[in-house]
């Protein structure tokens, strides 16, 4: 037993010297619970925006309105009654809304006043079936119109729910996740790989045998740059087959997509460059660059839709570089929003700019 204590406690100290895995061990799980606790623990704002166009304009469908108030869960949020709703939610990059279409009030009063049993209405809730907001409103507008239906009449349904895609490209179920895998993969690969590669040259001093060549090192940067970025081609390629092979996928790369992804690829690797040239050794450079990247991972929109944060979460979001990169993606690609991808666009090549041009002038061929 003896030999096995000292044993286990002599691995032990290896194990703990290794900065990665202690990192995996230890810091990972609390990070995951913070930031699960965050998002889902109901702290801050609970409640998800829901914008409704009402055609029909009546008491009855007001009062249908109010019923989704109640659920306490959605937020009221009107559509003008002279807009296309489709284009309204390509325009402002919508998540949800529903359609409560003209002769929902006559409908209702039949129902109520007449007991006519064939009388029925259906709304439609529009929205992005990937994101785990759209299944939260379908639930609670499922409910609303549960309870509304009970109050009109006590038997057959008069109220049904439909539902309709948000994407202007009719993209299958498959391809509305294909933004955050892009963006996701654009994240990890560059800024993983150029913290450690930095930091390992750092720690051999390979930057003072690249003092001896003509190199730049803006040279050296840019060289690792283009390098990411065809790999991220490839890797959208292969995606693209994958999804395509194996689930019949259609996805779709704009052009404004194309520029996301090289504009997000220099962006990521040079804030890896940025991490990596001032660690000395590549097991702390290969713990901070896991410290930032998983949590950017889960605040900015890859795997949850914003709309569920709270309040305070919503405002990080707006802090983290891939935020743009993601919801770029998802105007031009699912939406067919450019506009509005090209807003996020540039915000994304100006942080590219100035995470390019602090490496480029702090890096020293000297460094030790």
């Amino acid at each position: 037993m003896k030999r096995i204590l000292a044993d286990a406690k002599a691995f032990g100290k290896q194990y703990l010297r290794s900065r990665t895995g202690t990192f995996f061990a230890l810091a990972f799980p609390v990070i995951l619970i913070l930031l699960f606790g965050a998002i889902f623990s109901g702290t801050g704002s609970a409640s998800l925006a829901i914008y409704v166009q009402d055609l029909d304009n009546t008491p009855a469908s007001h009062t249908f309105i109010s019923a989704l108030n109640s659920t306490q869960i959605l937020v009221y949020n009107p559509i003008p009654a002279d807009v296309n709703i489709t284009g309204f939610i390509r325009d402002n990059s919508i998540n949800t809304a529903l359609l409560i279409p003209r002769g929902f009030g006559d409908n209702v009063s039949r129902a109520m006043l007449l007991h006519d049993q064939n009388a029925s209405v259906t709304v439609t809730l529009y929205g992005d079936p990937t994101q785990s907001s759209f299944g939260i409103a379908s639930s609670a507008v499922e409910g609303a119109i549960t309870g509304y239906n009970f109050f009109v009449r006590q038997a057959a349904p008069v109220v049904h729910m439909t539902t309709g895609q948000v994407s202007e490209r009719g993209a299958k179920y498959i391809d509305l996740f294909l933004p955050g895998i892009i963006g996701f993969t654009i994240l990890t690969t560059p800024l993983f790989g150029m913290t450690g590669i930095c930091a390992e040259y750092r720690t051999r001093k390979y930057f003072k045998f690249l003092a001896t060549t003509k190199l730049s090192k803006a040279e050296w940067l840019a060289a690792k740059i283009v390098f990411y970025v065809l790999l991220m081609f490839v890797s959208v390629a292969l995606i693209l087959t994958a999804g395509v092979l194996v689930f019949h996928m259609d996805g779709t790369i704009t052009p404004v997509a194309v520029l996301l992804i090289i504009a997000g690829t220099v962006e990521f690797t040079s804030l890896g460059m940025l991490l990596g040239i001032f660690i000395r050794d590549s097991e702390t450079a290969a713990a901070i660059a896991n410290a930032i990247g998983f949590p950017m991972m889960f605040l900015a929109g890859s795997f949850f839709p914003l709309d569920l944060f709270p309040s305070y979460l919503k405002t990080v979001a707006h802090f983290l570089p891939l935020t743009y990169l993601n919801e770029g993606l998802r105007s031009t690609m699912v939406l067919g929003n450019d506009s509005v991808a090209l807003v996020d666009l540039a915000v994304t090549t100006g942080i590219a700019v100035v995470f390019f041009i602090i490496p480029a002038r702090t890096l020293s061929w000297k460094s030790k």
